[in-house]
């Protein structure tokens, strides 16, 4: 597909779900679509475990298989579901910069013709070339982010475009607030930045609430009214999500976190999320169906509460 960049993209046989479709031809679904798919197959900076590479085409397998009414949302297929594929980083998967200077430019064109975007990686270096994108069309921006980790480190193997640096870069030199919550693995480096950054980070750590909703309101208050969400699925509960690059104990359930994404999509504009470091384990499909699910409730969410406001 031809993206309003001039630069073509590697299209994807795959495509989220197995919806009705009344559309002849891509260019009317796209046109015609409220929320757009796009998977960055990209792992080059994995310290521990790679095969986050492998996380995109996992999840839309695992997708079309979902049930296409929800208990909750209704149809949500119904705003439109376009997959625009995979972005072919494959020659510059040596350098993160250039895959995420990649993906800006397409999430740019996407942004742009003002559709809801959903991007499935792949690590967590890649958000940062989304929410360029859509840091450049909304002024007052913050991050939501689920993860074990901060990614606050200034660099790391090497990179400052690392996964363990992106909510750094995000901050630094997006000028972007980051919420995360889910966190139970920290640096002394990174502590002192939050510590140096206290008025565009806050963290809630796991330890604290994941037995309780007490802590909603108060991370609420630390959100503007855009916000873009990036989960990272080493957040869950390694019992529910043991196919991630660093699978740490302790993590969040689903329940627990699904309720507090309703009230984020409840409270704020959501303008776009994406999911990351899923690392495929091969004959174990649980963790992949759960993702693919966690993209349809966000789905979900925004067309029920987001639209409608």
């Amino acid at each position: 597909m031809m993206l309003r960049d001039g630069k073509q993209y590697t299209l994807s046989s795959l495509q989220f779900g197995a919806f009705p479709c009344d559309y002849q031809n891509d260019e009317e679904v796209y046109n015609n679509s409220g929320v757009v798919v796009i998977g960055v197959p990209f792992d080059g900076t994995a310290t521990y475990q790679p095969g986050t590479k492998f996380g995109p085409n996992a999840i839309l397998n695992a997708s079309v298989n979902i049930e296409p009414y929800d208990d909750e949302s209704g149809e949500i297929y119904t705003i439109g579901i376009f997959t625009i594929g995979t972005l072919d980083v494959e020659e510059i998967h040596t350098d993160a910069k250039k895959v995420v200077d990649t993906l800006y430019k397409a999430s740019k064109a996407i942004v742009k013709d003002n559709k809801f975007l959903v991007t499935l990686g792949g690590e967590h270096s890649l958000s940062q070339g989304v929410i360029r994108a859509y840091k450049e069309k909304y002024r007052k921006l913050s991050i939501l982010q689920l993860d074990a980790h901060l990614d606050l480190m200034e660099q790391f193997g090497g990179t400052s475009f690392s996964h363990a640096s992106v909510s750094r870069r995000v901050v630094e030199d997006l000028k972007c607030k980051v919420t995360s919550f889910g966190v139970r693995v920290v640096s002394k480096e990174e502590l002192m930045f939050v510590q140096k950054k206290k008025d565009f980070i806050s963290v809630f750590y796991a330890k604290d609430i994941h037995d309780n909703d007490d802590w909603h309101d108060q991370a609420l208050e630390t959100l503007e009214d855009h916000v873009y969400i990036t989960l990272d699925v080493d957040g869950f509960d390694t019992s529910i999500m043991p196919a991630t690059g660093t699978p740490v104990p302790g993590g969040l359930s689903w329940y627990r976190t699904i309720d507090f994404l309703r009230k984020v999509y409840k409270n704020k504009k959501v303008v776009g999320f994406d999911v990351v470091e899923l690392k495929p384990n091969p004959g174990d499909e649980a963790p992949n169906f759960l993702v693919a699910n966690l993209v349809y409730k966000n789905i979900g969410f925004y067309k029920k509460y987001t639209l409608r406001s």
